[in-house]
């Protein structure tokens, strides 16, 4: 038996012919018959599973920064008093802690006063306080701010002690947190009622169950970002359990960064420290805008994108950057549980 071949040509034309030929509905049978039915397409295929150096992750995010700790044992009625003091309006411009540092806006305000305003959520874990790190503790830092023209307004510490003092609510609740203490309507009582207030503001993220030993708390993207954040070389200042808020660092390190804040500069006045900050915590950080310490960084997008140019020289694709915001959201944590119903509602 002989096999021919015909070009592709003249079969078409051979088929023509024929089914010129042919009732209307066979030759349209014969047409459809020839027509490459479409395939459905199958499952989509798995996507590759993201290894992550796990060990590597727990060394560079698993201990906390060496953060002081509070001098004086907390207690209930401390940690009470703390709130109360910080939600009193204090000083001239009869402002409160809470009207910059709103704990249901996850510790911020999301303005910018004389420069972005820092979350107090998890600040007591920082090894200091401020963007210039000018406080060692939330201790010290809760009797700096109220000074602090921007914010109170209170010029000196007897004018703290004469706000307190005013208020007959407060001289209870200072008498209950420090009993026995003849002098409890006191600037050293205020900074530590503060800070037993502070100490409370926690979060823990499904990062921290991640570290904790359980590696499937993040999704196999959330685990793409995680590689890419410590490939890319975002390590070099954002470690530790806060990823951030354990070192000072240049803002704009290999390519400049367009601010008139000299930062560290200011405080200490010596040009070695122009441009240095206190790397801030990227703990709930998509809670936290505007971002960087003048807060002109509207989205975590464009931060992770100027970032990576300015810090590391490097230029992300869009899909890396998504990815790695993607793992940044890990790190949002429930507000503590010392805030109310009420005051999560305001969010």
């Amino acid at each position: 038996m002989t096999t021919r071949f015909f070009p592709c040509g003249a079969i078409a034309l051979l088929l023509t012919t024929l089914c010129n030929g042919l009732p209307a509905s066979v030759a349209a049978t014969l047409d459809t018959a020839l027509v490459p039915v479409p395939q459905e397409p199958g499952p989509a295929a798995k996507k590759k599973p993201v290894r992550v150096n796990y060990d590597l992750a727990k060394q560079l995010f698993g201990t906390e920064p060496a953060a002081p700790a509070a001098k004086v044992e907390s207690s209930k009625e401390k940690v009470d008093l703390g709130k109360s003091l910080y939600e009193a309006k204090l000083g001239k411009a009869q402002q409160s802690c809470a009207s910059c540092h709103d704990v249901a806006k996850y510790g911020q305000d999301g303005a910018v006063h004389d420069r972005n305003t820092l979350s107090t959520v998890n600040a007591a874990r920082h090894y200091a306080q401020f963007w210039d790190a000018r406080a060692a503790s939330v201790e010290d830092a809760a009797v700096i701010a109220p000074k602090n023209g921007v914010e109170h307004g209170v010029g000196d510490e007897a004018e703290v002690l004469a706000s307190l003092q005013a208020s007959a609510d407060l001289g209870k609740a200072f008498a209950a947190a420090f009993p026995g203490d003849a002098n409890a309507v006191s600037v050293a009582n205020f900074r530590v009622a503060i800070g037993a207030y502070l100490r409370t503001l926690v979060t823990k993220s499904k990062f921290d169950a991640y570290l904790d030993g359980d590696q499937k708390a993040l999704s196999n993207d959330e685990k793409l970002g995680l590689k890419l954040f410590m490939d890319t070389g975002c390590i070099t200042c954002h470690t530790t359990r806060l990823l951030g808020g354990h070192m000072i660092q240049k803002s704009g390190l290999l390519k400049p960064y367009p601010t008139e804040d000299t930062g560290r500069m200011r405080l200490s006045g010596s040009e070695a420290d122009k441009g240095f900050f206190k790397v801030p915590t990227l703990l709930n950080v998509e809670k936290t805008a505007p971002y960087y310490h003048d807060g002109k960084v509207a989205t975590l997008e464009d931060a992770v994108t100027h970032m990576a140019d300015m810090q590391l020289n490097k230029q992300l694709p869009p899909d890396d950057v998504a990815a790695i915001v993607a793992f940044l959201k890990t790190l949002t944590g429930p507000l503590p549980g010392a805030i109310d119903a009420r005051d999560e509602k305001k969010q």
